[in-house]
């Protein structure tokens, strides 16, 4: 199997584990939070991350992976960003309507490509555009029910946005910059990421729920679902990580809103949500749209990849037309039938 191949099916299977166990959390979420009264999403959510690194922290007894520190400071603002993000976006959705909530996520993918041009000068072809146009239309259709804006909620969804987008870019460019795996990343930032959280948790959830985590009656049941909710966060986690460095920012947001559209259809199916025939028009343009982007990221990727086969080739076969790059790289040519090493150089040979 050719290195092309192997990195295809590795993409393909992050983005499976991405869907399933972002989707299985939400179910199970749900479950916690609807049916047994467990409120306090960002303590949960700090959870999550201590759990993920414990369990990161065995794999590296194992010797499942290698522990490759590097630039501590990157790691500390890149994990202190991330728990913020988290914390604003839970404090947009208790400040705002579900539906200006939505239009708060649905901004991050707009955002993101702003970002990258501005910054990075990465280019997204028109038909790109397009696709992710016909995405946010359809998830928005699907999805974004009221519109009630305040003040508060404006600033605070902005905010959101913003952390959540240069997060998420930090996510794929320290991977590239410093050469470190998706776990080697998620392994030295999940503590930073856990702490800030663990500290804002009890106070956000306290000012969003009117009510003291600590106090909460914790039943057998609800441990079970904590626990559970925990273990599935590592698959999270891991495969966030993963899916943005094999990928881009913007296709793991595509990726969300597939899973919030399988969310929609699954809880209908399964949980007897209630669904209408706007909820079904939107999905189904969302699914236009991903396909699209999925179908012309995969042209240009491959496009891009024979582009830099040929250049790679091109370079290969310049030392060969160019005798003179044969001295340069070692070789030796004959001048009046003396052969003439590369080490040898006329001044130092009149000063022996």
């Amino acid at each position: 199997m050719s290195e092309g191949q192997r990195y295809q099916l590795g993409t393909i299977g992050a983005l499976s584990l991405s869907v399933v166990s972002s989707v299985s959390i939400v179910i199970c979420n749900k479950a916690l939070i609807s049916t047994l009264g467990f409120t306090f999403a960002t303590t949960l959510t700090s959870w999550h991350l201590l759990v993920t690194f414990c369990s990161l922290h065995v794999a590296l007894w194992m010797k499942w992976f290698e522990h490759k520190p590097f630039d501590p400071r990157a790691v500390m603002g890149f994990g202190i960003l991330n728990g913020t993000s988290i914390g604003l976006l839970n404090l947009s959705l208790g400040f705002n309507s579900v539906g200006f909530y939505q239009m708060t996520k649905l901004a991050i993918i707009p955002c993101t490509v702003l970002l990258q041009t501005l910054f990075f000068r990465k280019i997204f072809s028109r038909n790109v555009q397009l696709s992710l146009a016909f995405l946010l239309v359809g998830v928005g259709i699907a999805t974004v029910t009221d519109l009630q804006l305040n003040a508060l909620g404006s600033i605070l969804s902005l905010l959101a946005v913003m952390t959540t987008c240069v997060a998420q870019i930090m996510t794929n460019t320290i991977q590239k910059k410093f050469k470190v795996s998706s776990t080697q990343l998620l392994y030295q930032s999940s503590p930073y990421q856990a702490m800030t959280l663990f500290i804002a948790g009890p106070f956000l959830d306290g000012i969003l729920t009117n009510k003291n985590v600590f106090a909460f009656n914790y039943t057998p049941q609800v441990l079970a679902f904590i626990v559970l909710s925990c273990l599935i966060s590592v698959s999270v986690n891991f495969s966030t990580f993963l899916v943005i460095g094999k990928t881009s920012p913007v296709t793991y947001q595509v990726l969300g809103h597939l899973k919030t559209c399988l969310v929609l259809t699954f809880g209908y199916l399964l949980l007897q949500d209630p669904f209408s025939w706007q909820n079904i028009l939107g999905i189904m343009i969302a699914i236009i749209g991903m396909i699209s982007y999925s179908y012309h990221c995969t042209i240009e990727n491959q496009q891009k990849a024979m582009a830099e086969a040929a250049a790679h080739l091109l370079q290969a076969k310049e030392p060969e037309l160019d005798p003179l790059l044969n001295v340069e790289n070692g070789g030796s040519i004959l001048t009046d039938g003396v052969g003439r090493g590369p080490g040898w150089n006329s001044n130092k040979d009149l000063q022996a």
